[in-house]
């Protein structure tokens, strides 16, 4: 795998890490950076030896949003194009099966917040802020808007959305759109210790759980038990779920199977 925005490193842990790394831009999307992203994180899906993702920035803040110097000049097909571009990897995230962890410091603004609210979990430093800034510009943010409605709400998102200010940690964190807030120099360590915890799990009863959030999520309130029963019926049918079982019963450790 080979990167020029992006690093991605896989450690023993089962573990993998993508560094957005355009510091010197404030790992700002541009067309390189959100094709290698993309392709890093369905790369890393199809490796059998990774079981959870961080994704993580370079330098002083996680991601600044969109690179507005790549604005102009286009027609409106190409501007289609050029934001769908931008916003891919927030789609794939929610269809891949792997747990994907955003790990936040310094800033992440329009596109890259949409990234943190697309990711399944999200750690931020105390010190973080975070917001849908495009609407000062002239813009707006209306892409990574819906996986920001997705965790904080409609009268949140459309504050976050039509204001464009940045939020602090904390705030992120009580509307719903982080899951945890450490001291910034405890950052790398606590995320990787929460990937590493989660990777500890049964790799087929993660990614079942994951792919089912997802494709429930749309339907209406009954269809989504009827899709859940099955989802979890054919957990029950794998060899992890009958390993996890005897395991609890002769008080041991599992022994989960890859995948």
């Amino acid at each position: 795998m080979n990167y020029e925005t992006v690093i991605v490193e896989i450690g023993d842990d089962c573990v993998a890490q993508i560094t957005l790394n355009r510091p010197n831009n404030l790992n700002t999307f541009n067309v390189p950076l959100a094709e290698e992203l993309n392709r890093a994180l369905q790369e890393l899906d199809s490796q059998k030896q990774v079981r959870v993702i961080i994704i993580k920035g370079a330098g002083k803040v996680f991601s600044a949003g969109i690179d507005v110097g790549d604005f102009f000049d286009k027609s409106t097909a190409e501007y289609r194009d050029w934001i769908e571009c931008m916003e891919n990897p927030l789609v794939t995230i929610t269809r891949m099966s792997k747990p994907v962890i955003a790990q936040v410091h310094g800033v992440a603004a329009a596109n890259g917040a949409g990234l943190v609210a697309a990711a399944d979990l999200a750690i931020a430093a105390e010190d973080a802020r975070m917001g849908l800034t495009a609407i000062n510009v002239g813009l707006n943010c209306i892409g990574p808007v819906i996986p920001v409605t997705r965790s904080v709400g409609r009268k949140r998102a459309l504050e976050l959305l039509f204001f464009g200010e940045l939020i602090t940690a904390r705030e992120a964190l009580n509307m719903g759109l982080v899951n945890k807030v450490v001291p910034a120099a405890d950052l790398d360590k606590e995320t990787r210790n929460w990937a590493a915890t989660l990777a500890q799990k049964s790799p087929v009863a993660l990614q079942i759980a994951k792919k089912a959030f997802y494709a429930a999520a749309d339907l209406d309130y009954y269809k989504q038990f009827e899709y859940m029963n099955e989802a979890f019926a054919r957990l029950c049918s794998a060899e992890d779920a009958k390993e996890g079982i005897r395991s609890f019963l002769e008080k041991r450790s599992p022994v989960w199977k890859e995948k």
